[in-house]
């Protein structure tokens, strides 16, 4: 069998789509998947060993080009796909597997996709998680009556990407880094919005005090991030500066998928290097504001989520509807450093 999956856009969702591939590769061993994704998305799925081919989509995120789309289904239509996993919502990323002539196609109900998706599923709404309306794809419809169909969320497969050691230790040879003393990451971005970004003030006291015990800190994030994480770094007292190394914006995704490797444990919003980083194996502190935990959770058993327990969370904005953003503002440093703390002291990962 020979699969095409088009992917959704978010590093975040990215990841846990491989529960997905792992699911279908243990239906059927020998099938042959490969991924439609856009080229920021590309490392993450290097490091899946599921993964035959990723294939760059040539088309931005919200733009529709239904000439482009044509053009890139008719080109693959000599891959000769036996089936189509369609992950995102919407009806044009419906389009090239209908242009490639994918006898199946599979997918969620969404705007607009009768016809173009040929299996439809609609009953989204019952899978609480993500995970589950990823890995419940890859099995009939009769056997997808809701939440807890599948078993437990924990006994489903659990991303894990994979990280070449060499290329690893060349990276760090680029930006100087050592693995002693312990690591621990900070990830203070999200792309969503500021409903999810715990104050960098908070950032700043969780790295003066893990400097303070003698742990290495390291700041990751885009280059949209790097305000952030300056203001972070700034915090920390001018004679700690060579035990904080701020990243962001100066790595690929690549090597920031293999650095966050390097982490004991790390803090971060709800974004979508909070998956990549339980994928790796790292312990996760997991903070939430304006979302759920009940919907996106880091995938591993390793994991403390912190939140706090205010009547208008979770809201699920980009923004604060009140302008108070008690949800955030009112998680302290210390409830975090808690949950950092129970990880430090255990026994090593």
């Amino acid at each position: 069998m020979k699969i095409l999956i088009i992917s959704p856009s978010w590093v975040g969702d990215m990841v846990m789509t491989q529960s997905l591939y792992i699911t279908l590769k243990e239906q059927n061993p020998d099938c042959i998947i490969d991924v439609l994704a856009p080229q920021w998305c590309l490392p993450i799925l290097e490091k899946m060993p599921q993964i035959n081919k990723a294939i760059e989509m040539p088309l931005g995120h919200g733009d529709f080009n239904l000439k482009a789309r044509y053009q890139l289904g008719k080109s693959l239509q000599n891959e000769h796909y036996d089936t189509a996993y369609i992950l995102p919502n919407s009806a044009k990323s419906s389009l090239i597997p209908f242009f490639a002539k994918i006898p199946k196609r599979i997918g969620w109900k969404g705007e607009m996709r009768y016809g173009l998706i040929n299996d439809l599923r609609n009953n989204k709404k019952s899978f609480q998680y993500m995970l589950e309306r990823y890995v419940s794809l890859a099995y009939p419809k009769d056997k997808m009556t809701g939440s807890g169909c599948l078993g437990d969320i924990h006994s489903l497969p659990k991303p894990k990407l994979e990280i070449n050691e060499q290329i690893r230790s060349n990276i760090l040879e680029k930006f100087n880094l050592s693995l002693e003393p312990k690591i621990i990451g900070l990830c203070p971005g999200a792309e969503f919005g500021p409903a999810k970004r715990w104050p960098e003030e908070h950032y700043g006291e969780i790295a003066k005090n893990l400097i303070k015990q003698g742990y290495q800190v390291w700041l990751f994030g885009s280059a949209k991030d790097r305000v952030t994480t300056d203001k972070i770094a700034a915090l920390v007292g001018n004679t700690e500066q060579d035990m904080i190394s701020n990243l962001a914006g100066n790595t690929t995704l690549n090597e920031a998928v293999d650095l966050l490797s390097c982490c004991h444990t790390v803090v971060s919003n709800d974004s979508g290097l909070m998956h990549v980083a339980a994928a790796v194996g790292c312990n996760i502190v997991g903070i939430y504001g304006s979302s759920s935990p009940l919907y996106t959770p880091p995938l591993t058993e390793h994991v403390e989520i912190v939140h706090t327990d205010i009547e208008c969370r979770p809201c699920f904005k980009k923004e604060c509807p009140y302008q108070h953003l008690k949800c955030l503002n009112d998680l302290k440093p210390d409830v975090v450093m808690k949950r950092i703390q129970n990880f430090l002291e255990k026994k090593e990962k």
